[in-house]
């Protein structure tokens, strides 16, 4: 008997902890996880890398035809890379995230990109986390989740993780950066952040990581249950 495949969209703001929760939810459940932001972090990247501006959208489009980007797995773990280079630690800066950012406001790039994603879901049990999955990438995803929490909490969180990977920041630069990312995700004109209206909205402010990722749990385990 084949076995069902079943699509989990998460969908919040930065630093609400997405990837960390939807990779621990996936492992726990034997789902594939798969990092969005990853993707437009690596063109970002791309873009970065041959000196164009992430607001030069002519730019941008220009580059998509010379790139490739392909997502791997290696002992449960997703890596990202550019042209057959491993770039899942290149592509976890500040200045990345601004160009990932900018980036994501380009249809071309959106359209690049949505086959990829799509094609993962139709195949397997995923779980994805991004800012339009529930919305644009998969409106017909089994189970969605808007994974939020305070910009104060949020920038706390990233802050120490950045700063766990080396990366001399303040907290006022991350909370600032986050401010900015906010209003850039929720304000632009193609597939703007928001909550879909079939989705079941998680607040960690006040949660542990545990805590959180059981709160997601017990969201996946009911939709399975036809709860």
């Amino acid at each position: 008997m084949k076995q069902e495949v079943i699509a989990v969209a998460i969908d919040g703001p930065a630093g609400a902890g997405k990837s960390t929760i939807a990779r621990a939810a996936a492992a726990q459940l034997g789902f594939v996880y798969v990092d969005t932001g990853a993707l437009y972090r690596t063109i970002g990247l791309a873009v970065c890398r041959r000196g164009i501006d992430g607001t030069d959208t002519a730019g941008i489009v220009h580059t998509l035809p010379e790139i490739r980007v392909d997502l791997t797995y290696c002992d449960g773990a997703q890596h990202v890379l550019l042209d057959g280079e491993d770039v899942s630690d290149a592509i976890r800066t500040p200045e990345i995230s601004v160009y990932a950012s900018q980036v994501s406001v380009v249809p071309e790039v959106r359209a690049y990109l949505l086959d990829l994603q799509r094609d993962m879901a139709r195949t397997q049990s995923v779980i994805m986390d991004g800012r339009d999955i529930g919305t644009v990438i998969l409106p017909d995803a089994r189970v969605k989740i808007f994974l939020t929490a305070s910009p104060e909490k949020r920038a706390v969180r990233r802050c120490a993780e950045l700063r766990e990977k080396g990366q001399q920041v303040t907290l006022d630069e991350v909370l600032a950066d986050m401010t900015r990312r906010d209003s850039q995700d929720e304000g632009r004109a193609v597939a703007p952040l928001k909550q879909a209206a079939d989705a079941v909205r998680v607040d960690t402010s006040d949660l542990t990581l545990d805590e959180s990722i059981e709160a997601v749990l017990r969201v996946i385990r009911a939709s399975m249950k036809g709860e």
